[in-house]
């Protein structure tokens, strides 16, 4: 007889979606998305790589909790992680949108420059609420 080894089924956090944080990380990559393709029209590959990178980041994060990951891997602490990638990467768009609408040539360089401020202030909300969850005097599992 074959030992049967227990399946371990791949867990769905699925009222993650419908939390405000997970709606707000699905805000910020239809945002992002909405922008690269502005970028995409107007043709200018640096903006492209820009939304490209923070989307790719943003889906994986929001991957990271709905497939429960941030328990399994507890060796960070994914909150705070969170709002790192929040501050530094509404920083980054903030600057790459006031590149983008001060020297567009293009509509849709303008076009993804406003769409990305958006993705700023959906990124400020987001680390704001992360920031205000995280008490640093509770254990690991509690944030």
């Amino acid at each position: 007889m074959a030992d049967k080894q227990p399946s371990r089924a791949l867990e769905l956090d699925l009222a993650f979606l419908k939390s405000k944080r997970g709606l707000l990380k699905i805000a910020e990559m239809v945002v992002l998305f909405t922008a690269f393709v502005c970028f995409a029209v107007a043709a200018r590959p640096p903006y492209i790589a820009a939304t490209c990178v923070e989307f790719i980041v943003t889906l994986a994060l929001v991957l990271l909790y709905l497939l429960k990951l941030n328990k399994t891997l507890t060796f960070f602490f994914w909150p705070l992680i969170d709002v790192f990638n929040s501050v530094f990467a509404a920083a980054f768009i903030f600057i790459i949108s006031i590149m983008a609408i001060s020297t567009y040539t293009v509509q849709g360089t303008l076009a993804g420059g406003m769409v990305s401020f958006v993705a700023v202030v959906l990124w400020c909300v987001d680390g704001y609420y992360l920031f205000k969850k995280i008490t640093f005097n509770q254990p690991r599992g509690a944030a």
